[in-house]
């Protein structure tokens, strides 16, 4: 076997990649008798490109890789395996007809799990169906790009390359982006009671899944943000929706501007009394999996729903009684805590005719209209009926149109 390294790659890195990538060989004993280093230049990041037979790939290998192995070890950037797939079930059908699978990525790396020391962050399901064929004495080699000596941030750019090649969901990419930048919200979700115990953050949004990373951050910047009003009948309240597929800086922002937050008791408060809302709208259609119950059981999530309720939370947060009666709606509910019936009924006569009623829909007009029904449920926390959602809509509208009034105003008197 023999080494050749692109010239981009320095000396001392080559020295010591050079017993790495032996035993690497070693193990594997790929079909290729030259192994070429190349570097990729956007991160520096070393790799090759090769064949191994599938025994020696299954038998080394592991799917079940973290990101962060060293802080964080209990928790995947890789999606979830898909078995029902249509696509996997051809994927499966064609390795044991004897295909050859490429473009599976993945890092050698003996410092954890050193009986797998090839780890996989792209190509899972590939894996699976080359396992399977295993079974049924069908060995092929396959093609493998293996990365070396990865660092934290080579390590993530690698995960995200490969991940985004299979048109991941954005939910998985924010969940990627947040596990980097440290266990700090995961850890805030599972002692408020939004994440289970040793659960991670859904890598996509659909009924009856985990909480998403987009949605804990949406609880969070809204609760701020209600804590920053100062007049709520002559502000602009209608919340906001976390950014999602990378970066947000509006979150990252507000992690700067409150360092605290993590140790901040009233939003923990706030976070219990959100999962036990959530929980009770869940328990209270428990026993009809019927529609549109299940869409009931789940209303608390609604991003609109979320973003509302944790304005109202933040907005009433120095206001002892309000916010109890608040955070006591699913004590007071005649029946599922939002009333999910009700808002679906719910319109008014600037409403579209293809409106389905309060609670499904995301747009800053839904959220402004919730906050308000939010706002006035914790006046007198007797639960939410429809006489006060009729009110919410009015005094939304009889806000917005104060608003203009006062934007008018500036500009008259300018």
């Amino acid at each position: 076997m023999k080494i050749q390294y692109d010239s981009s790659i320095q000396d001392d890195k080559c020295i010591r990649l050079e017993n790495e990538v032996s035993d690497f060989y070693e193990i594997f004993e790929p079909i290729e008798k030259i192994i070429y280093l190349l570097m990729d230049k956007v991160t520096g990041a070393v790799f090759c490109e090769c064949h191994v037979s599938a025994k020696n790939l299954i038998n080394n290998c592991t799917v079940d890789v973290p990101l962060d192995p060293e802080e964080q070890s209990d928790y995947r950037a890789n999606r979830e395996l898909v078995e029902d797939s249509s696509a996997f079930a051809q994927m499966k059908t064609d390795a044991n007809n004897g295909r050859i699978f490429s473009n599976i990525v993945a890092e050698y790396n003996v410092e954890f799990d050193e009986e797998h020391p090839l780890k996989i962050v792209g190509g899972q399901h590939r894996i699976k169906a080359i396992q399977e064929a295993l079974k049924n004495e069908v060995e092929e080699y396959h093609g493998i790009k293996v990365y070396f000596d990865l660092n934290m941030v080579q390590r993530l750019d690698v995960q995200l390359i490969s991940n985004t090649n299979i048109a991941v969901s954005a939910d998985l990419l924010d969940r990627m982006m947040e596990t980097v930048k440290g266990p700090e919200l995961r850890n805030w979700c599972h002692e408020v009671g939004l994440l289970d115990d040793n659960s991670d953050f859904a890598d996509k949004k659909q009924r009856g899944n985990c909480i998403t990373v987009r949605e804990a951050r949406t609880f969070i910047i809204n609760y701020f943000l209600g804590n920053s009003v100062s007049d709520f009948e002559k502000e602009k309240t209608d919340g906001v929706i976390a950014k999602t597929g990378g970066n947000d800086e509006d979150w990252d922002k507000l992690k700067e501007d409150h360092p605290e937050m993590w140790n901040d008791k009233k939003l923990k408060e706030a976070g219990i009394a959100f999962a036990n809302l959530a929980n009770k709208q869940k328990e209270y259609f428990a026993e009809d999996g019927k529609k549109p119950s299940r869409e009931y059981a789940d209303k608390a999530f609604n991003y609109a729903i979320i973003a509302s309720w944790a304005f109202v939370a933040g907005l009433l947060s120095d206001n002892d009684i309000r916010r109890i009666r608040h955070f006591e709606l699913p004590d007071h509910s005649k029946k599922d805590p939002l009333n999910a019936e009700a808002l679906a009924s719910a319109r008014h006569k600037s409403d579209p005719e293809n409106y389905r009623g309060l609670g499904t829909r995301t747009d800053a007009k839904e959220r402004g209209r919730l906050i308000e029904l939010f706002y006035l449920q914790a006046e007198e926390g007797k639960g939410i009926t429809k006489a006060h959602i009729n009110l919410a809509l009015s005094k939304y509208f009889a806000k917005q149109a104060n608003l203009e009034v006062q934007k008018i105003e500036k500009k008259v008197r300018r």
